[in-house]
């Protein structure tokens, strides 16, 4: 039988080899706003402003119903701000019903470093926290790349099989993620952040069998709350296992078979997994992007038309099978991970960004059931597992093909900058109006002259009726 010490021996065997909790949790707190370069501050800022567009969108979606009403019910100090609604709620409390709601519509940001949604488990608790102490963007933006940083250095340290085995990484890795981001806003040392991450860690999860369903966007919620509680607990001096990434039956141990400590701890091109974020300008899972994008280059340039169609057949990676590929969608949430469904409202012409469109009624449309039946989803290896190839095939005896391929970051940070501040503007505006949208976008894009995160939070709530 173990003893209770036992727990604490490191899983490598080499006594030299390095700690990665304890480097990692080194590397988030010691991140300064002067350490980043000013593409990593530049994307911070895309970030955010991607976030605050896909939070407001998402506000009044039944799962931000649901929440708000339990949390309405459970009662708290009013401490921080809901976006897009006019009430405020405990620190924790608004990272949960923020973290949910921004993940709500599935349209946030990417990086496949840590094989996940990034952002969507660290702004809601650094910037619940920074509302409530009125701390500055410049603070705001150092703590959410140090916790950006860890998740995606987290990602090279898992490797593909925690993804593959089931794992949710927007969950998991977020919520350590997020105690990394919230450890730094506090100034906390190496030691007290290695507990926050291992009080986070002991309560990461996430399943991607609930892929679908209110439970991924809460997954989200769940990752910034925790990870917001680890680190204000670590403050207060609560205790966990510093060595959670290193030791037997820790984090790494029980939930990867691929554990890679010196690509967690090798520095990327350019210093900083920021620059390998992508955004998503289509309102359903990512891994459905590519092909989309490939059945619209087919529509407009063959001016293809349904009935003319007679099979479609999509190549895509296998792992793809296991994360977006409903056969037959009954709900909105489906449809988004249906990449039947998604090519089908592409080739007909539907403006995928739309997210009004992910609906049950959508779902049953006669002319989208009658395009998926012709749909068929075949895996295929590729250099990129993003790599996506639609075949459609003519009545007339034509095959046409066309490849997509969505992962690779755009690198002209201006035009990212137009395409995003266009998507934060269908977003944000029918919300909180025209005016208040514009002044959100230029703090986003100016956060280390932004003197209280307060200021940020009160244009993103409800404008008056």
């Amino acid at each position: 039988m173990a003893t209770a010490g036992s727990a604490k021996q490191p899983v490598a065997e080499d006594a030299r080899a390095p700690r990665v909790t304890r480097a990692l949790a080194e590397k988030a707190s010691a991140l300064r706003y002067d350490d980043l370069s000013v593409a990593a501050r530049t994307i911070v800022g895309h970030c955010m402003m991607d976030w605050f567009g896909v939070t407001l969108a998402g506000a009044r979606e039944p799962l931000a119903e649901i929440l708000a009403a339990q949390i309405e019910e459970d009662g708290g100090a009013p401490q921080a701000s809901v976006v897009g609604r006019s009430n405020k709620v405990s620190i924790e409390q608004a990272a949960l019903l923020n973290g949910a709601i921004s993940h709500a519509l599935d349209f946030d940001d990417v990086n496949f470093a840590m094989g996940g949604h990034p952002t969507v488990p660290i702004a809601p608790a650094v910037l619940a926290l920074s509302e409530f102490r009125h701390l500055d963007g410049r603070q705001l933006v150092e703590s959410f790349a140090a916790g950006f940083e860890t998740e995606c250095r987290l990602g090279e340290l898992v490797g593909g099989s925690h993804y593959q085995h089931g794992w949710h990484s927007t969950a998991t890795l977020g919520t350590i993620g997020a105690a990394a981001a919230v450890s730094n806003l506090l100034k906390l040392d190496a030691d007290k952040t290695a507990h926050a991450m291992g009080i986070a860690g002991t309560q990461a999860a996430g399943l991607k069998s609930v892929f679908g369903t209110m439970c991924k966007p809460l997954h989200a919620g769940r990752a910034a709350a925790i990870g917001l509680q680890a680190a204000r607990l670590a403050q207060r001096g609560f205790t966990s296992n510093p060595d959670i990434l290193d030791v037997e039956q820790g984090f790494v141990a029980t939930q990867s078979t691929t554990p890679d400590p010196a690509a967690a701890l090798a520095d990327p091109p350019g210093g900083f997994f920021l620059a390998k974020t992508l955004f998503k300008y289509h309102a359903a899972c990512y891994l459905t992007h590519s092909s989309i994008e490939a059945s619209n280059m087919l529509r407009r340039q063959f001016a293809l038309q349904p009935d003319a169609i007679s099979r479609i057949e999509l190549n895509v990676d296998p792992g793809h099978l296991r994360v977006c590929n409903i056969q037959e969608p009954n709900s909105g949430l489906e449809v988004k991970f249906s990449l039947r469904a998604t090519n089908a409202l592409a080739l007909l012409g539907e403006n995928t960004a739309n997210d009004n469109l992910y609906s049950e009624a959508t779902a049953h449309r006669p002319d989208v059931r009658a395009l998926i039946d012709k749909i068929t989803v075949q895996p295929r290896r590729a250099p990129s597992h993003t790599l996506s190839e639609v075949v459609v095939k003519l009545k007339d005896g034509r095959e046409l093909r066309q490849a997509h391929d969505v992962g690779i970051p755009m690198t002209d940070l201006n035009a990212q900058g137009e395409n995003l501040a266009r998507k934060f503007a269908v977003l944000a505006e029918p919300v909180i109006g025209t005016e208040r949208a514009a002044k959100l976008a230029a703090a986003c894009a100016d956060l280390a002259n932004l003197r209280d995160v307060a200021d940020l939070m009160a244009l993103a709530r409800e404008r008056a009726s």
